[in-house]
């Protein structure tokens, strides 16, 4: 499929990025071109077309850095380093010239908050208490019955500090053991992490998703964060007893966060997005996307952890970012590397096609940037994992009550008959969904009405409006299960309509004798069948 290359991104300071769709790519699942079951850039590389045949903006790739991979790329032992499995510098930049040649930005993963234990950082951090790198890391005294300093607890359960014999003292991990915080109240930290996101930006890169951003910084008097009331939802980790007010989301973040955006606005036209986590990171997300001198989005997990897609979650997700002076550009993402599939998540098997349909139509209709998961275009659902296959660290020290990312994160399918269905000519890493030989790549090429292609007709319909892209966004009804919101830019006004229930209602009596732009599994002015949405102008 032809397209239309962009501008290069070297010289083109328009923002590209406000109402861009962009795509995920986990590169261990993606493609393999050597056989060793492991994706890899080069295999990425081999399958930009497919990615640029979709229409999207710009494409992100999940870390690819050099690492022991216990948390398979987000412990990282060389920030600016390609790991032997995924490839070479080399590679990497040839990925980089392919993608700007089919006119795709590339956005990488940033990970500040910590390094993996085998980063040289760390080796020397942890070797005395007076070397040159010795406040890299958070440590602390052991309390005097020799225990960890304070009560904080690491996402994956268990606390967050680690003893280390050579120095007498605990470092602090919020996540693995193998995982030490860095110290981003020590300027000689922030400067180096500068130069980490300078040497990509020199090789091209065009933007960072930054990944726990507001872990970055501590309280530095090492509080103990208050028990969170119990809401009688499952606690499946140790994390899940606390308010989580000292650990992390220290005031100090946006300060560096406005040195990390001068440094992009000095390359020009370069993208930042954050993720936040946190039950209501609504606040967060804001402080860190204010005005023009902070990132240029952020995205919470609204929608990637919710069990059920409803009027009222979209109703909450878009209060959150109003269209008002200072307040930043959001972006959604429904699937992702840390969650289970949208689509085995909100809705039963035997209405997955149509719901598909309708949650593409949603997310690319929404106000802010879209962001797709590879796979989702396909309508790839979650892969059950036994235990004896599991790679997600998280899962196995938490079986059976967290369930596995790793059912997200299964080879991409490109080839229905072919062994490993097209993703490698070995093992893979993973093991193949035994349902997605029936949505592969080649098989909904050949299907005009597949969602494949309906995903490449939406995007363009979504690249052609002025409302869709940046336009203000109103919700006019948001019911048990009828969806009504209106889009407006440029003196283009669009209402769209959804029903995410799975009985008929009639089509609000806004959109009758409207001019019908798009509509899905039989919408129409005057009804809506189940899962049935419509965009009219």
């Amino acid at each position: 499929m032809n397209r239309v290359l962009a501008p290069q991104p070297d010289t083109d300071t328009r923002e590209w990025w406000r109402g861009s769709v962009i795509y995920q790519i986990y590169p261990r699942s993606f493609a393999d071109s050597n056989g060793d079951g492991v994706g890899d850039l080069a295999g990425v590389t081999a399958h930009l077309d497919h990615v640029a045949s979709l229409g999207v903006d710009a494409v992100w790739l999940s870390p690819f850095f050099t690492s022991p991979m216990r948390d398979f790329g987000y412990d990282i032992s060389d920030f600016c380093g390609v790991d032997p499995v995924f490839g070479t510098l080399a590679d990497f930049d040839a990925l980089i010239a392919r993608a700007h040649q089919l006119g795709l930005r590339v956005l990488i993963d940033q990970v500040y908050s910590h390094s993996s234990d085998q980063h040289p950082w760390f080796q020397e951090s942890r070797a005395s208490r007076d070397n040159p790198k010795a406040d890299w890391y958070v440590w602390a005294d052991a309390r005097p019955d020799g225990s960890p300093p304070n009560n904080w607890q690491s996402v994956f359960g268990g606390p967050a500090w680690t003893w280390d014999a050579r120095r007498g003292q605990y470092y602090l991990h919020n996540f693995l053991r193998e995982q030490p915080d860095l110290n981003f109240h020590n300027p000689a930290v922030q400067e180096a992490a500068l130069g980490v996101a300078r040497f990509w930006f020199e090789r091209g890169v065009d933007g960072f998703r930054l990944d726990a951003i507001n872990f970055t910084m501590h309280d530095p008097e090492l509080r103990d964060n208050p028990p969170a009331p119990d809401t009688g939802a499952p606690r499946t980790r140790s994390f899940d007893f606390q308010q989580h007010i000292y650990n992390q989301s220290h005031t100090d973040i946006p300060r560096f966060l406005e040195k990390l955006r001068a440094l992009a606005d000095d390359f020009g036209g370069r993208f930042t997005v954050a993720e936040v986590g946190g039950p209501a990171p609504e606040p967060e997300m804001h402080l860190f996307t204010e005005g023009e001198i902070r990132l240029n989005s952020a995205y919470g997990f609204n929608f990637l952890y919710a069990d059920r897609l409803t009027p009222a979650l979209v109703q909450g997700a878009v209060a959150g970012w109003p269209h008002a002076p200072g307040i930043g550009w959001p972006s959604w993402a429904f699937e992702n590397h840390d969650a289970p599939r949208a689509i085995s998540r909100w809705i039963a098997p035997e209405h997955a096609a149509a719901f598909a349909r309708l949650k593409m139509l949603l997310l690319l209709s929404l106000r802010g940037n879209a962001i797709l998961y590879y796979g989702e275009e396909l309508g790839l659902t979650q892969v059950e994992i036994g235990f004896e296959h599991l790679r997600d660290p998280e899962a196995i020290t938490n079986w059976p009550l967290t369930l596995s990312r790793d059912g997200a994160r299964t080879p991409m399918p490109w080839k229905a008959d072919a062994p490993q269905l097209g993703f490698t000519q070995g093992r893979p890493w993973l093991p193949l969904g035994p349902d997605h030989a029936a949505l592969a790549v080649d098989r909904q090429e050949a299907d005009p009405e597949s969602l494949l292609n309906l995903t490449r007709r939406l995007i363009a319909l979504r690249h052609s409006s002025p409302a869709l892209m940046t336009g203000s966004i109103t919700i006019r009804q948001a019911d048990e299960a009828l969806l009504l919101f209106e889009r407006e830019a440029g003196g283009q006004t669009l209402l769209c309509a959804f029903n995410l229930g799975d009985s008929a209602l009639p089509a609000p009596a806004a959109v009758h004798g409207r001019r019908v732009v798009q509509a899905i599994n039989g919408a129409t002015p005057e009804l809506l069948p189940p899962f049935a949405a419509l965009i009219a102008e």
